[in-house]
């Protein structure tokens, strides 16, 4: 009998030790589709969040429309004035997210600063380098899947 249970002790100890190492998994930098940019996914309060550290084109181009040519890029097209001025670099745009079972994350939002708009999103990874975050407004059907490699 007390074999038996050192056995399920054992067996549980394991199994949870397998839950959290791939909750961890996802954490670190990944790559946007065309490695645009890297996102580098953390903790933050028992929740995963995620901000911009690197940009394949971290300045604006010479001939920028908006006259900021060769400066460093910025959250130019958020809707709120006071934020448009913060860089792009270092700029939080995954918040929120807790674990919704094995290498899935859901609750969270997902801020798209190419229009400026905060979408609702969840992120499931496929195996231990591809992720897919999948932004949406109202249901996940209305939605749009953006694959991320490591």
């Amino acid at each position: 009998m007390m074999r038996t249970s050192m056995v399920y002790v054992l067996l549980l100890l394991l199994y949870t030790g397998v839950a959290i190492g791939s909750q961890t998994d996802v954490l670190g930098p990944w790559n946007t589709p065309g490695n645009k940019s890297k996102i580098e996914l953390y903790n933050c309060d028992d929740m995963i969040c995620g901000k911009i550290v690197w940009l394949k084109e971290p300045l604006y181009p010479a001939d920028d429309p908006g006259g900021s040519g060769g400066k460093q890029k910025t959250d130019r097209n958020n809707p709120e004035k006071e934020l448009q001025d913060r860089a792009l670099l270092g700029l939080n745009i995954l918040q929120g997210f807790k674990p919704d079972g094995e290498g899935k994350w859901a609750g969270g939002t997902v801020y798209d600063p190419d229009n400026g708009k905060t979408y609702k999103c969840k992120i499931k990874m496929k195996d231990p380098d591809t992720l897919e975050v999948r932004g949406y407004i109202g249901i996940s059907l209305l939605g749009r899947t953006s694959v991320w490699t490591r």
